[in-house]
């Protein structure tokens, strides 16, 4: 009857007498050992007693052995601690997860490299892009030659083409290999069988072992197109990746534009067989510049190699990479790499819709390596070697693409700014690509119609031209 009633949103729980508030200051003062904590999870209390036992040993570990591991400082955040619950034991940070020291300061660390060899490796790497997606149009050089030797029609001819075209779209399959073994063995074996296969095609006596080579040359050349890419990021930071990344991406596309060119002037001076010398020399070279030259730069790879040495030096095998504690097997990966594409594409609109349109796009570039020599040389009478030229259409227009990337990165930026403004977060979006598409998709179909109705007799040769010019720029 003497209690007081308190309002349930006033107070969580009722008030507190003078009497209880003074004996419970006094049982406080009693108690003398320590104060009791929340329950943890038993992962987690074991973890960090580790770290303190542990954390003086392991400073002078660290400056006895040269090598850094990450101080023992709790990071841990909210998104740790429910991962230990759920039982997650790598939840927190290692102390013998070995990473690189300093970051990007660390010496072993492919992005502290000095700048000159960072473009050394991006032009090497760029050429070897050129020399595989070369291989592929200069062939169109060599129809008419190799119709008359093999008494073949051009369709089958064609064949060579396109088995080249399938060869490198099966080859990225492979890539998942540079996660086990970095990207420098990936580089070797990939232009050391694009040179082994190219030897059939250059002494072939009919056109079925051309035909067979070509897609073995496609399937071991895109293995370096597939893995090559990761290396610009591997060498330089997001920052710093637009220059370098914007002459990566060129040299793809200006490997098909010049190879008519290249072949044709082989073809109209020698015969077709030097096509296949010609690549044959420069993978030859390209493979002896990758041995000297290009190191491994994947970072997982050398992230281990690191920890290896570390092991050896110490003497203590608790120092590991996290690649190292990877479960999944090659076969596992590969048939994961295997997998994935079809799962993106069957369940993600989006992508299925963007990969139609670049397939059909990539399509509709190397119909233009059949079309030109039939509209040039007979519309206009152009030798092979003319024929050539007018892929500088082409090659010119997706140069000026190359160009503008700065530009429309500079908006993508601008986009993101002004998202964080509204919403405080600053990330990419997908959709942040989309204005490049919009303004290119347009200039496609307007230079497919350009260069369609232009590709007549009565119609001056420069006018497809720049049709097809901005059917690239797009």
């Amino acid at each position: 009857m003497g209690e007081k009633n308190v309002p349930l949103e006033s107070h969580s729980h009722p008030e507190r007498t003078d009497d209880e508030d003074k004996s419970s200051r006094d049982s406080s003062s009693e108690i003398k050992g320590p104060t009791l904590e929340p329950i943890r999870p038993a992962s987690r209390i074991s973890r960090k007693s580790h770290a303190s036992r542990d954390r003086l040993s392991l400073n002078r570990e660290r400056s006895n052995n040269g090598y850094g591991v990450d101080d023992l400082v709790d990071h841990s955040s909210d998104d740790d601690v429910e991962a230990v619950q759920l039982g997650a034991p790598d939840a927190l940070t290692d102390p013998f997860e070995v990473t690189w020291d300093g970051g990007d300061n660390d010496p072993l660390c492919p992005r502290s490299m000095p700048a000159w060899r960072k473009w050394m490796i991006i032009f090497i790497t760029s050429v070897g892009s050129f020399c595989v997606t070369n291989g592929s149009a200069i062939y169109t050089a060599s129809y008419a030659q190799m119709i008359s030797e093999f008494h073949t029609s051009r369709i089958v001819v064609t064949l060579g083409l396109s088995f080249y075209v399938l060869g490198i779209a099966l080859g990225p399959f492979w890539s998942p290999l540079a996660e086990f073994y970095g990207r420098r063995p990936i580089y070797l074996a990939s232009f050391l069988f694009f040179m082994i296969f190219l030897i059939p095609s250059a002494v072939a006596r009919n056109i079925q072992t051309m035909i067979v080579s070509r897609f073995f040359q496609g399937l071991a050349g895109s293995a370096f197109l597939s893995v090559s890419g990761g290396t610009v990021s591997d060498l330089f930071t997001h920052d710093k990746m637009l220059m370098p990344m914007a002459i990566f991406s060129l040299s793809p596309f200006v490997g098909p534009s010049t190879g008519p060119l290249i072949g044709g002037v082989m073809v109209m001076f020698a015969e077709w067989r030097w096509m296949h010398y010609y690549l044959l020399i420069l993978s030859g070279a390209l493979l002896l510049s990758i041995a000297v030259f290009v190191p491994e730069t994947y970072h997982p790879v050398l992230l281990a190699r690191k920890a290896a040495k570390i092991r050896k030096e110490t003497g203590d095998s608790r120092y590991y990479a996290p690649i190292e504690r990877s479960t999944k097997s090659i076969p596992v990966t590969v048939g994961l790499s295997l997998l994935r594409p079809f799962q993106i594409l069957f369940f993600e609109p989006m992508a299925l819709i963007l990969n139609i349109y670049t397939a059909m796009l990539l399509g509709l570039l190397y119909l233009f390596f059949g079309a030109f020599p039939l509209i040039f040389s007979t519309n206009h009478n152009f030798n092979l070697w003319q024929i050539g030229l007018t892929f500088t259409g082409l090659l010119v227009a997706m140069i000026i693409a190359c160009c503008v990337t700065p530009l429309w990165n500079n908006f993508r930026h601008t986009l993101k700014e002004r998202r964080r403004k509204k919403t405080g977060v600053l990330k990419d979006e997908p959709e942040d690509q989309l204005p490049q598409v919009i303004v290119g998709a347009p200039l496609i179909t307007g230079g497919l119609f350009w260069f369609g109705f232009a590709s007549t007799p009565d119609v001056h040769w420069i006018v497809p031209l720049i049709g097809s010019g901005v059917f690239g720029l797009g």
